[in-house]
């Protein structure tokens, strides 16, 4: 969670919401690191969970990242939890829960979605304080 801290205060520093991404594979080894570009990229899907999976796919040279985990400092939204449920990861381990848009366990709960094909284990609250403080810290200076 540390190294997607990292990556959460590189998005801030490029004016980017402060969320960032890590893939592990299954001994622990990182595969790739993301921050958000959504501004910088002119990219509406750049989130964080997005970019770091689509690098440990290529990494891998595979699409399904059946025994990897994501590790990313906010809870994923709707468009990252479809993009998790199609990689196939084992587990997501998150940060700090988003009540507006979390889409694993705050406003869906993927235990819930008992159609979907694939279902991952979930570890939250980890760093979640130094996670949701870089939030909102962003938000607090955009505002003044």
């Amino acid at each position: 969670m540390r190294l997607a801290l990292a990556e959460a205060q590189a998005a801030r520093d490029h004016g980017e919401v402060p969320v960032g991404a890590v893939v592990l594979d299954r001994s622990g080894s990182l595969l790739s690191t993301a921050h958000n570009r959504t501004v910088t990229g002119h990219d509406p899907v750049g989130h964080a969970e997005i970019l770091a999976l689509r690098e440990a796919a290529i990494k891998v040279g595979n699409h399904r990242l059946t025994d990897c985990v994501l590790v990313v400092t906010l809870e994923p939204c709707l468009m990252c939890l479809g993009a998790l449920i199609q990689a196939r990861v084992a587990g997501v381990v998150f940060g700090a829960r988003d009540p507006k848009a979390g889409a694993v366990l705050s406003r869906i709960n993927i235990n819930d979605l008992d159609w979907l094909n694939h279902r991952f284990w979930v570890i939250e609250g980890v760093l979640a304080q130094e996670s949701s403080d870089l939030l909102s810290s962003f938000f607090a200076a955009r505002r003044k």
